[in-house]
């Protein structure tokens, strides 16, 4: 039985400033920093043998900060695209209230929330989940089925992909799935690739 333990970023500075960031490379907040670090806290004793992230710098300074919190070496790591926040496209650098004034907030919400609308020129979470989960089947289920240990450090949207497929959520529930940041998921992964016990931290 392997571990597989799903980690949002911590809070980004535009999280903070309450702008939709998709694929802009902004740092981690001050907050954002602790939740890292607090994230390390809750790591301790468990055995990491791989870690893969995004490339953007606020999945990847998480994992830093955490592993450096946590006194533990970073292990074999990848960095793919394919983890990626959604791009929200237009949205992107827009404050969340002032982009709900010049659109409207039914539309905002339908482009936030819905599956498979696309915000003008960006990624639904359809279009999320199309990169994600090969990424998903030919990268890190191979080491969870060899018995490796694996942390993911990635996004709200690409991690709510992911555990729309490992949960088996409807396009539905999944509306309602919320990935907090800085605390890990943890799920149990059989050799054949079965999940069981999904549990935080």
């Amino acid at each position: 039985m392997s571990e597989l333990i799903l980690l949002r970023h911590g809070q980004s500075q535009w999280n903070l400033e309450n702008r939709f960031t998709g694929w802009i490379d902004v740092p981690l907040s001050p907050k954002g920093e602790d939740e890292a670090r607090a994230a390390a806290q809750k790591l301790r004793g468990h055995r990491i043998d791989k870690l893969y992230t995004s490339v953007l710098r606020r999945a990847v300074d998480t994992a830093t900060l955490a592993f450096e919190a946590a006194g533990l070496p970073i292990p074999p790591t990848e960095r793919d695209a394919a983890l990626n926040e959604r791009m929200y496209g237009d949205l992107q650098g827009l404050n969340k209230a002032e982009a709900a004034t010049r659109f409207g907030d039914a539309q905002i919400k339908l482009w936030r929330r819905s599956y498979d609308v696309r915000p003008p020129g960006g990624e639904s979470l359809a279009d999320t989940a199309e990169r994600v989960l090969p990424y998903w089947e030919s990268h890190i289920l191979p080491d969870l089925k060899a018995g490796r240990n694996v942390l993911v450090v990635a996004h709200g949207n690409s991690l709510r992909a992911l555990v729309m497929h490992l949960d088996g959520l409807s396009h539905a529930e999944v509306l309602e799935l919320e990935i907090p940041t800085g605390a890990p998921l943890l799920y149990d992964v059989a050799a054949d690739g079965r999940v069981s016990g999904k549990r935080y931290l």
